[in-house]
């Protein structure tokens, strides 16, 4: 390839290397590399989806430093009672977004008391106990000290903040329970203590964006469920409670959000229809759909496309419940770890998580759901930031790039040359043309793709230089491995400041007659400033 000047005089270079077509980010050359020309074809006259603004959100848990799964520890302090909600690096990494939105929620939600009003006397620890309690543990309890200290969290990182009510209050498990059924919850939710902690939080003027009734209570359940109707009965009690709070203090309603599991077609489908019109603003569920932590393959899994694939089925199936007996509401996915039981140990919190991860940004966003929750912020072996220093994993920067690039319209895009390569359209966000995401789940192969118009099926470009280059982002693993926790960008390595700082990301410019050129075992965004989408301009 040739280097082309001009565009103003910005020197713009084309992604030359001596040794490869490819950008290695400066890592040693792999073997037996292949190249191959892809044809990648964007509709811009209209989308096909939306997801939110603020599609990017995390998830802090209740789980306390004792949570172990499969001979190890890795929570440490990072639950809800014991996470250092002051710590300079985990305000500084909520701020790098827009507007994050977080989550509290998660398996121990449903035995957690709140401190506050006439009806509570005792205030219990959470402890691990033999008999009883959900996931091996005792109820917990939520003091209002604490509470405050959450919201001025929430207040001073601008997140936005989702929180997980406890929908197992006043409800009883039968005695004995029925054949075969041990897990299955009856009676009416006493929303009493719910009550007061939100009256407590209207008081004080906290801005809450939701709440959400329970956790993976549906469908089969997992340490405890309840039936459809009886579920919907609890949320449209909830929703009232919610109304009637907010409109006496002539504050805004926060939205209804539920039922916070895993997808059961015929289950979700009953609580809608019982439900009724206007009854749940955000239908959410939950996938961890590369199965349990101590798997020996998800690292073979991440890579595998069919595999990561055969998810796509449940959004469809989640996105078709909703337009037929719920279409008021809008789809979240509203937890999601990649591999359950707190995570892989040594695979989700590195680079090669960013395999699944931006491959479920980019699938969930096609099937119009909304928001993508990923479990977790911090905590387990799958947090965005390190549980022990609070420092950022690889996938924090790639769901960055997205937040700062990926704007809410989505685009069809298609390409037919090889399952291993991953690409996803938007507009832009703040900024002309689109933004494009590829995935190169390929360890040999390195991809040069063009883009087309599909309105533009034979083009002959003619670049208008007023655009300026194109943008580009790559992202590759350190020293060559997709295990490693460090990460590159453009062939930096991206690390905090000494001041804990989060670290800018400059794009390389690039020419943008020049084809995209992708390294095998990397991700990549860019901004192509003169795709001209239609519906990207309305």
């Amino acid at each position: 390839m040739k280097e082309k000047m001009g565009m103003k005089g910005i020197t713009v270079v084309c992604v030359v290397l001596l040794w490869s077509c490819c950008f290695h980010g400066g890592f040693a050359e792999k073997e037996e590399e292949e190249e191959e020309d892809v044809k990648v074809t964007v509709g811009g006259v209209t989308s096909m989806a939306e997801i939110d603004d603020n599609f990017i959100c995390a998830t802090i848990d209740w789980w306390p430093s004792d949570k172990c799964d499969y001979d190890q520890c890795p929570w440490e302090l990072a639950g809800l009672f014991n996470l250092d909600l002051q710590n300079t690096l985990l305000h500084n990494a909520i701020k790098a977004f827009s507007s994050m939105r977080i989550r509290i929620g998660g398996s121990l939600q449903d035995q957690i008391i709140y401190k506050v009003g006439y009806a509570i006397h005792d205030c219990p620890h959470m402890k691990k106990i033999k008999k009883g309690g959900l996931f091996g543990f005792s109820e917990g309890c939520l003091t209002m000290q604490r509470w405050d200290e959450v919201n001025k969290f929430i207040n001073q990182t601008g997140a936005l903040l989702t929180f997980g009510l406890n929908a197992l209050y006043g409800k009883y498990k039968p005695e004995p329970p029925p054949v075969g059924d041990n897990i299955t919850w009856t009676g009416d939710w006493d929303p009493q203590n719910a009550r007061d902690l939100i009256e407590y939080t209207v008081s004080k003027g906290y801005k809450i964006d939701s709440y959400e009734l329970g956790n993976e209570l549906c469908g089969e359940g997992v340490s405890a469920r309840i039936e459809a109707k009886q579920y919907a009965k609890d949320l449209l009690k909830l929703r009232g409670m919610v109304k009637e709070i907010y409109k006496k203090a002539g504050a805004k309603m926060p939205k209804i959000m539920g039922p916070a599991g895993f997808y059961d077609k015929k289950w979700f489908d009953t609580f809608l229809q019982a439900a009724g019109p206007q009854s749940v603003h955000r239908l959410t569920h939950h996938t961890y759909n590369l199965g349990p932590g101590v798997d020996p393959t998800l690292i073979y899994k991440v890579q595998d496309p069919y595999f990561l694939s055969q998810i796509a089925q449940t959004y469809k199936d989640v996105s078709d419940s909703i337009k037929l007996f719920g279409p008021w509401a809008d789809a979240w996915i509203g937890e999601a770890g990649g591999a359950y039981n707190s995570g892989g140990k040594n695979m989700s919190h590195t680079f090669a998580n960013g395999f699944w991860y931006l491959d479920q940004l980019g699938m969930s966003a096609t099937f119009n759901h909304k928001v993508f929750c990923r479990q977790s912020l911090i905590g387990g072996n799958y947090g965005l930031l390190n549980t022990s220093t609070f420092t950022p994993n690889p996938d924090y920067y790639s769901a960055l790039l997205w937040d700062r690039l990926m704007g809410n319209k989505v685009l069809a895009t298609t390409q037919n040359d090889s399952p291993y390569l991953r690409v996803y359209s938007h507009c832009s966000k703040q900024k002309s043309g689109i933004s494009i995401l590829i995935i190169n789940m390929s360890n040999t192969t390195c991809f040069r793709i063009k883009v087309q118009n599909d309105m533009n099926l034979h083009p002959s470009r003619d670049i208008n230089e007023e655009e300026g280059p194109r943008e580009e982002y790559h992202l590759s693993p350190g020293d060559g491995d997709i295990q490693s926790e460090k990460v590159y960008l453009n062939g930096h390595l991206l690390s905090v400041t000494d001041g804990l700082e989060i670290p800018e990301m400059r794009p390389k410019l690039v020419d943008p007659s020049t084809d995209i050129v992708v390294a095998p075992h990397s991700f990549l965004f860019a901004l192509l400033k003169d795709f001209k989408a239609p519906t990207c301009m309305s």
